[in-house]
């Protein structure tokens, strides 16, 4: 039963992710009709595959490795994943009209400087939930192979394209 649980968990994860990702279309079409500017798009695709990947190999592991769910992880991730899921609306009501999966400028958007953006000692809250998220929602059902991989993969994405990419586009509103 928990094996049922944890899949519908994954699925419910994966239809948010298509529902942000239809509100990222939207909003990257608006940033271009005003002029924007997209940086990083090679990148892009090994960051969709990536995160599909976690989805999908969450629910292989679990389902052909036999991975049991044992309460006193599976619960404190299961919190953890959805406090995650919590910040990353927050993220994008603060980020509004500007926030999509991918990185564009828009010329005179200026930076946004609410909610957990407002704080300077932490440039990048999305990643850090993304990091936290893709520990946590393999561990509830101690999906833990899954947990390693996609840390060390998203760690080489992050910290050697999207980062990067992100700081030297944001530059640009400087």
């Amino acid at each position: 039963m928990s094996v049922i649980l944890y899949v519908a968990l994954i699925l419910a994860t994966g239809g948010e992710r298509l529902f942000e990702l239809a509100v990222s279309r939207r909003n990257a079409a608006a940033a271009f009709a005003r002029g924007g500017t997209e940086y990083g798009q090679r990148h892009f695709p090994w960051m969709v595959a990536l995160h599909t990947g976690l989805l999908l190999a969450c629910i292989a592991e679990v389902v052909l490795a036999h991975r049991p769910f044992i309460p006193g992880l599976g619960w404190p991730m299961l919190v953890i994943a959805l406090l995650c899921q919590a910040g990353r609306y927050w993220i994008i009501s603060s980020l509004g009209a500007q926030w999509n999966t991918r990185v564009i400028v828009v010329p005179g958007a200026g930076r946004i400087a609410r909610g957990p953006y407002r704080w300077a000692w932490l440039p990048h809250p999305n990643y850090l939930l993304v990091v936290v998220e893709g520990i946590a929602l393999p561990l509830v059902h101690t999906a833990w192979v899954t947990a390693i991989a996609f840390t060390v993969l998203n760690a080489v994405l992050l910290l050697g394209f999207r980062i990067p990419t992100e700081d030297r586009a944001l530059r640009q509103l400087a």
